[in-house]
């Protein structure tokens, strides 16, 4: 697996389409959200100049994982779309403080399996340890994310320390949460 990081600018258009493509696969077609995309490439609001993304790749340059990263101190998913998470405390927003945001980490050319399975494989141990050194690197202590359940089980399992900002909330079918994670 190789990981590459960094802002759109830094990083190759044809990755940047893989990408895209490859999050639309995810959390269109596989996991049913209702996302407005165009091209069948998943791209919001909130990929921006200053995202930084974190791309998994397997050895024949198919993205297999990412992770999008973005400051606090802008508009993000957390703060923008799903306040109702944080159970009536403000959103966090300060330069040590990073959203984690589309994490996936499934590899369609290998076996199939459920979409939970991404939960518990080293694809995904890897991906969420190079996001949080990738937010480190740019001065994050903490990252906070809205999440299905089974990522608390994931954090546990990986032995970083997270906490929930709310109670686990039922959006479009889905429970979710929102959690801070302590960068490692």
């Amino acid at each position: 697996m190789r990981i590459t990081s960094g802002c759109s600018a830094e990083l190759r258009p044809p990755l940047m389409t893989r990408m895209a493509r490859y999050r639309h696969r995810v959390f269109v077609e596989k996991l049913g959200w209702q996302l407005h995309c165009r091209d069948a490439l998943e791209l919001d609001q909130f990929d921006r100049d200053d995202t930084v993304y974190v791309i998994a790749q397997n050895e024949d340059g198919e993205v297999i994982g990412t992770a999008r990263l973005l400051p606090t101190t802008r508009p993000y998913l957390l703060a923008e779309v799903f306040p109702q998470l944080l159970n009536g405390a403000p959103a966090p927003d300060a330069p040590e403080v990073w959203e984690l945001s589309r994490f996936a980490s499934m590899d369609f050319s290998g076996p199939t399996g459920s979409a939970l399975d991404q939960f518990s494989s080293p694809i995904t141990t890897g991906l969420l340890q190079a996001a949080s050194r990738c937010a480190m690197a740019r001065g994050a202590q903490r990252m906070v994310t809205v999440s299905p359940l089974g990522v608390e089980r994931l954090l546990r399992r990986t032995g970083f320390e997270s906490h929930r900002l709310g109670p686990p909330t039922v959006v479009q079918g889905h429970p979710l949460f929102a959690c801070s994670i302590r960068c490692k």
